[in-house]
């Protein structure tokens, strides 16, 4: 698919309020997603650490002035516990997230959390995710040694008028050096979107843009869930659970960036909003969180998560019965090492068959 063209194309349908010509976009982005995957979904682990954060994001309800938020902090062994049942359910990889809390990215506690990713990836032997924030070079560089794989730091948006409405005070050159930081340090990097705000149909062609051109190897994008301390919805936004732009740009991630994984979120609309996603194009899951463990979502604090329905049993019913397949441990484990060999070479920013599952 030729890029120019696409982006013509991605700017009339974002634009259009109707789902007309939807069925034929997803189904293109399915074809797109058998030819560099087959059938394979990669699941992922959520392990919500820290729910402080130094920041005031007007979306997030975890945002520092937020006085009404009951806010935690996870020890080792809750982590470790937490994360060798998740791995003993089947996961690829855990996703170690946390607010940009001023103890474990400012501080003396650093160390603690690169001690955090250097046990989970020891004794569960998956890869690790981190999400810290923006944080140095140097502390990128620390995290890949202590035994991380992956960096997701999200944009949001990539038009700097929307990303100053949306991440308060942030500078968003900096967001965007992290990324490219952590990607010098050896990490696989994720960015992400988010949708369901009144964003513009250029916005959002323009982000797919500027994503598609960073050396990313997930690419995710994710509706936005309002709350009593975060901004309403707009007129045309995530209203009525339409998940338009969403989906969209799921399928348009897809078709750009056919080597990229892409994940469907369990976070947003939990376990009954994962079959859209995945018929959108997506070849991910995510925000599986152990139930009982009192760890929160981001989006939707206990969406589905202490019923069950965030849990890898629940996600394979769903995947067999759409005739698609969870790939293994191992798989995942060699797409990571592919992928960092074809980055390592100099690939990864245009679309390259080689990486693909």
């Amino acid at each position: 698919m030729n890029g120019t063209v696409a982006l013509d194309r991605l700017r009339e349908l974002f634009a259009r309020t109707e789902q007309g010509g939807d069925d034929a976009f997803f189904r293109q982005a399915r074809e797109a997603r058998a030819n560099c995957w087959s059938d394979w979904v990669f699941l992922y682990g959520f392990l919500y650490l820290s729910t402080f954060c130094r920041n005031d994001c007007a979306f997030c309800q975890y945002r520092r002035s937020n006085a009404e938020e009951q806010r935690y902090r996870k020890s080792l062994r809750e982590l470790r516990e937490a994360g060798l049942r998740l791995a003993e359910d089947g996961v690829h990889l855990l996703d170690l997230t946390l607010g940009e809390d001023p103890y474990f990215v400012e501080g003396e506690g650093f160390s603690r959390l690169e001690e955090m990713v250097a046990v989970l990836h020891r004794e569960t032997g998956l890869p690790i995710m981190v999400s810290p924030g923006v944080i140095t070079a140097e502390q990128l560089s620390r995290l890949r040694q202590a035994g991380a794989d992956w960096y997701a730091c999200y944009q949001e948006t990539h038009d700097q008028r929307q990303f100053a409405r949306l991440r308060l005070g942030q500078d968003f050159d900096r967001r965007r050096q992290a990324r490219l930081d952590a990607a010098a340090a050896g990490l696989l990097v994720e960015d992400g979107l988010l949708t369901g705000l009144g964003e513009r149909a250029d916005e959002l062609t323009a982000s797919l843009h500027a994503m598609r051109d960073e050396p990313l190897s997930q690419v995710r994008a994710m509706s936005y869930v309002p709350h009593a301390c975060t901004l309403p919805v707009p007129d045309g936004g995530a209203a009525g659970g339409q998940r338009l732009h969403e989906l969209r740009a799921i399928a348009a991630m897809r078709l750009l960036m056919p080597d990229r994984l892409v994940p469907a979120s369990l976070d947003v609309d939990g376990l009954e909003g994962l079959r859209m996603r995945l018929q959108a194009g997506a070849n991910v899951v995510t925000s599986i969180v152990p139930s009982g463990c009192g760890f929160a979502g981001v989006a939707t604090r206990e969406l589905d998560i202490d019923n069950e329905r965030r849990s890898v049993a629940a996600v394979r019913r769903v995947l067999t019965d759409m005739g698609m397949e969870m790939a293994t441990a191992a798989d995942y484990a060699r797409w990571v090492e592919s992928r960092r060999q074809t980055l390592a070479a100099g690939g990864g920013q245009q679309e390259d068959a080689s990486s693909c599952g």
